[in-house]
């Protein structure tokens, strides 16, 4: 898929280091700030911060891509985060993510062509009593099923139809 990053994304990141001292010790917090107002940090926004901090590109996507909070695809207007911590995973949160993975037609960390919806996987969401767990649009749904994932997806205006294509992370 073309990158979707517009001129926008990038006055916004110019106006993001515009706010802070360019040196190369400023990388984290211009990307937990980039990332705060675009919800990711898009691959031209990379660059540019970079560029300004005198710091290789692959250098910066080493940091954005070694600490979890970063994200390098757009977020979906419907964002599924299936929990995989102990209680979920021995209750079979992976085959929940599986699940996700197969109806929306992307893994985990991707985002679905159309921008509807993204799927991630997070460590713990403290609800180990209602495992396995998923977060749906910030709404916690408790002992999810497989048939539990049709309902949901159904539930945000998912059609099968929807799942052509996939988003791969781009950088």
């Amino acid at each position: 898929m073309p990158d979707v990053e517009n001129h926008d994304e990038l006055r916004q990141v110019t106006e993001i280091l515009q706010r802070h001292s360019l040196e190369p010790g400023n990388l984290i917090p211009i990307l937990q700030e980039v990332q705060e107002e675009l919800q990711y940090l898009p691959r031209e926004g990379m660059r540019l911060v970079g560029r300004s901090l005198g710091i290789p590109e692959v250098d910066v996507y080493s940091v954005a891509t070694f600490y979890n909070q970063f994200r390098l695809n757009p977020p979906g207007r419907n964002q599924i985060k299936v929990c995989l911590g102990t209680a979920c995973h021995m209750m079979g949160g992976y085959i929940i993510l599986d699940c996700f993975e197969r109806r929306l037609n992307v893994h985990e960390g991707e985002t679905t062509p159309d921008r509807e919806f993204s799927l991630e996987r997070v460590a713990c969401v403290g609800c180990c009593t209602l495992a396995p767990v998923t977060v749906v649009n910030e709404k916690t749904e408790g002992k999810v099923t497989p048939t539990r994932v049709d309902g949901i997806l159904a539930g945000l205006g998912f059609k099968k139809d929807q799942a052509a294509g996939k988003v791969e992370a781009e950088v």
